[in-house]
């Protein structure tokens, strides 16, 4: 009956209430740095986010205008202009010939930086299946390797067999 109305002294209980607290209140302080740098992290990262989307957004409308740009001068240059223009000196035909070979040295430039423009996208995909394809040549190299080590080892065990 002793053991059972044994309770431990009030000033234990205090104490050990008081420590409790303690070892919470360091708890809270060694986790609140923690979470104040990943809340700042997260922040700053939504930023970036933000300003690398107005950039592209930019670069998208500046694309499109050049693109808008690039179709109505096809449109100009596609358009027959002989009716509406004045007639051409005959001493400015030479003149004309080379400034329309140089057009169309022009567009064909155009549309060929246009098409490697349009490649952009792909160019991760490329390097990955690059790489892929250099490590699957250096694993082959190894194997070739070893095979040659090989083969010269059993030459030189059929030469002295012989």
């Amino acid at each position: 009956t002793l053991d059972l109305n044994h309770r431990p002294p009030l000033c234990l209980v205090k104490f050990a209430e008081i420590e409790r607290m303690a070892n919470l209140r360091a708890e809270i302080n060694e986790v609140q740095p923690l979470l104040l740098s990943v809340t700042i992290g997260s922040t700053l990262q939504f930023y970036f986010i933000g300003k690398k989307c107005e950039i592209m957004q930019d670069m998208n409308r500046h694309l499109e205008a050049v693109l808008k740009k690039e179709r109505a001068l096809r449109k100009r240059l596609l358009k027959p202009r002989c009716q509406e223009s004045l007639p051409i000196e005959a001493t400015f035909h030479k003149d004309i010939v080379e400034l329309l070979t140089e057009a169309v040295t022009f567009i064909e430039k155009l549309e060929s930086h246009l098409q490697t423009f349009r490649s952009i996208p792909q160019i991760p995909n490329m390097v990955n299946n690059m790489e892929t394809a250099l490590t699957k040549t250096e694993l082959l190299v190894i194997e070739l390797e070893e095979l040659t080590e090989q083969i010269l080892k059993w030459r030189e065990l059929q030469r002295t067999s012989n």
